[in-house]
């Protein structure tokens, strides 16, 4: 039998334990001094996989849509918070983590946000058969598509983590050029895709009780409303801390390795590769080179994404970047 804690929704509770969970990350982090790993785990990631789990057991309705999809999301965060951990430990330093930190006072609503399908799919109101709850036969069409689009976005995310990772440990790589190898060469942010269609995945997942079973228009609504967890998703990694924090360092990086004070000659042809690789990949969507390369620079500017508040302005924003180099220098 479902427990009922606070509310019908386990909005309250999820809410209580996403909190605790931050500030004892937070509170392990300042303690020991964790400057590198620790607090991104114990802040994000895990949080994911510990609050799927909980609103799974305490729920206490174990049909095969809630294990699933509670399982797809304990998959992806401990797969992520994994990697990260791998990969900061080995390399010393990972920008994920520099950016988690500006933004731990938003971290509680966006791991709460982010988690809400699974949640209210888990919660009483939606799966307590008992009372209003609906289980509709596991394998409707939104099941099978939410599974397929998690499954891909998951194999694309860890995929593309992989190949750059694998890239940047590898010896004798061209400086003057980003990455241009594996899903890197179609997409320059693929693991924000992956993700993105991961949260997709499972709230399509999540919609079936209301979609195809009987439950009071509350609980459609909420079921509904929890599409702000990929709109979220989406919107956080478009114009929050996902791609505006690393387009316009990326292209600072190669305009200073050309123009820079310390340029070297090996580098001359920095700035113009990484216009060219601009010119041919695509922002986010993964587009074979040949196709995206002699598309229109209005459709790459609108319905393909790569916005204008992604650009890198040689005139401004490059003589803002030799100006701060020279500052650094003193």
């Amino acid at each position: 039998m479902a427990v009922y804690v606070l509310d019908h929704y386990y909005l309250a509770i999820t809410v209580l334990v996403t909190t605790a969970y931050q500030l004892l990350g937070f509170a392990i982090a300042w303690t020991f001094q964790f400057d590198r790993s620790n607090f991104f785990i114990l802040g994000y990631s895990e949080t994911e996989s510990f609050s799927a789990l909980l609103t799974l057991l305490i729920g206490n309705e174990f049909h095969a849509r809630n294990i699933v999809a509670s399982v797809l999301v304990m998959v992806w965060a401990t797969r992520i918070a994994g990697f990260l951990l791998y990969r900061v430990l080995q390399t010393g330093s990972d920008n994920r983590f520099d950016e988690i930190r500006r933004f731990t006072s938003s971290q509680c609503s966006k791991v709460w946000t982010v988690s809400l399908p699974l949640t209210i799919l888990n919660s009483p109101a939606v799966s307590d058969t008992s009372r209003s709850g609906s289980n509709p036969a596991f394998g409707t069409s939104r099941d099978i598509a939410g599974i397929i689009l998690w499954a891909l976005g998951w194999l694309i995310e860890t995929t593309a983590d992989a190949q750059k990772f694998k890239y940047k440990m590898a010896k004798g790589k061209p400086k003057d050029k980003p990455i241009m190898t594996g899903l890197w060469k179609w997409s320059r942010h693929p693991p924000y895709f992956g993700e993105i269609m991961c949260w997709w995945g499972i709230w399509m997942l999540c919609l079936s009780p209301t979609t195809n079973g009987n439950l009071p228009s509350a609980s459609k609504s909420a079921q509904y409303g929890a599409i702000v967890s990929p709109l979220f998703t989406l919107i956080l990694l478009m114009f929050g801390s996902g791609i505006p924090t690393a387009e316009k360092p990326q292209a600072k990086r190669y305009f200073l390795m050309r123009h820079g004070d310390n340029a070297k000659d090996e580098n001359a042809r920095a700035w113009s590769n990484y216009k060219e690789y601009l010119r041919k990949t695509s922002i986010l969507i993964p587009i074979p080179p040949i196709i995206y390369k002699p598309l229109p620079r209005l459709l790459k500017k609108t319905l393909l994404l790569d916005f204008p508040m992604y650009q890198f302005d040689e005139g401004k924003d490059g003589a803002a970047a030799i100006e701060e180099s020279r500052g650094d220098s003193v």
